[in-house]
């Protein structure tokens, strides 16, 4: 590229979020929040107190040098940096999150490092980036030596977890999760959409997303964060749920209890989830309006927030039976 020349525009965003339970007893009020999210001493953690706690860490670059998986076996190299962050909602919900974006061609050959440090998320390939088969590869998950930025989530996720201000004492089980994302842009005129969401194994989820070109790559993240949470919150009460046997309430997998000791069991079991999570639903919170309308895609199919307010109708239905059946049972022991 020439002095002067306009650079290449940006066709293809991609990252991965790492969603979890905070490990600690208590959820973090705003000062510790800052305290636990710091990762540099040269920028400040960013909070938000409305509608949600919400904060947010400075960006730690990761530079890569490696090759592109691809969906057709196109061989494509490709040099820059991976942005990381780490962000924790009402104290409770942490996540780490990496991502990149690319042009649509780079150099023809390496460039100094500096060039790249003062392009803070960029990955350029080197000639043109065959975008469509790249966005394949990378949401497929390639073959080793190829790029992958879950290793660069699961690095700073494994990094704040060692903070001194955890106590290691979730209040209740639940097991991580992982969102891969590609974002190809479209042309201008075209509105945002979702191509495809998909639930693989390993507690693994997959979305392709097409976006006008120009839109901010940290817009994007921050939408597939925002599913990311929200897809976490369904999932762990959906487990939670199924872990109450139906009609008798004893949660499943524990031996016979003496009466009564059944209703106190799921009530045990339900309460932390209704003191820890069932406020922190508040889909598009922090989406930019441009990318909005890509959650209402969700809310029509599958319909997160219908199916969320059936669980939660579902949990408060089973704490007021047990409950009930509780104090029932307590004039019969005297």
């Amino acid at each position: 590229m020439t002095p002067g020349e306009r650079p290449p525009p940006v066709v293809l965003t991609c990252g991965e979020v790492r969603t979890c339970l905070l490990p600690a007893l208590q959820p973090l009020d705003s000062r510790a929040t800052a305290q636990f999210l710091t990762l540099r001493g040269d920028e400040r953690v960013l909070l938000s107190e409305r509608p949600n706690l919400y904060g947010r860490s400075a960006e730690i670059l990761t530079g890569i040098d490696c090759a592109l998986p691809s969906g057709n076996g196109a061989k494509v190299r490709a040099v820059g940096t991976v942005a990381a962050r780490a962000s924790l909602t009402e104290g409770r919900v942490l996540q780490s999150s990496a991502h990149f974006r690319m042009p649509a061609a780079g150099p023809d050959h390496r460039q100094p490092w500096g060039h790249h440090l003062v392009r803070p998320g960029l990955v350029e390939p080197f000639g043109k980036l065959p975008h469509e088969s790249v966005a394949e590869g990378l949401l497929n998950g390639g073959r080793p030596r190829e790029l992958d930025v879950g290793p660069v989530a699961d690095g700073l996720l494994t990094r704040v977890l060692r903070h001194p201000l955890l106590d290691q004492r979730p209040p209740l089980r639940s097991r991580p999760t992982r969102l891969r994302w590609v974002a190809v842009s479209t042309e201008r005129d075209e509105a945002p959409c979702i191509e495809r969401f998909t639930l693989a194994e390993d507690e693994l989820r997959t979305v392709r997303l097409r976006v006008p070109v120009g839109t901010p790559g940290a817009d994007i993240a921050v939408l597939c964060e925002d599913l990311a949470l929200h897809d976490w919150l369904l999932t762990t009460v959906v487990r939670i749920l199924d872990g109450i046997r139906p009609g008798g309430g004893q949660p499943r997998s524990r031996p016979a209890p003496e009466a009564g000791q059944d209703h106190r069991g799921v009530v045990t079991a339900l309460r932390p989830a209704v003191d820890h999570l069932l406020h922190l639903w508040m889909p598009r919170a922090r989406v930019s309006r441009t990318l909005v309308p890509l959650w209402d895609t969700l809310e029509d199919h599958p319909g997160f927030t219908q199916q969320w307010r059936t669980l939660v109708q579902r949990m408060r239905d089973q704490l007021a039976m047990h409950t009930l059946q509780l104090l029932v049972e307590v004039p019969t022991r005297h």
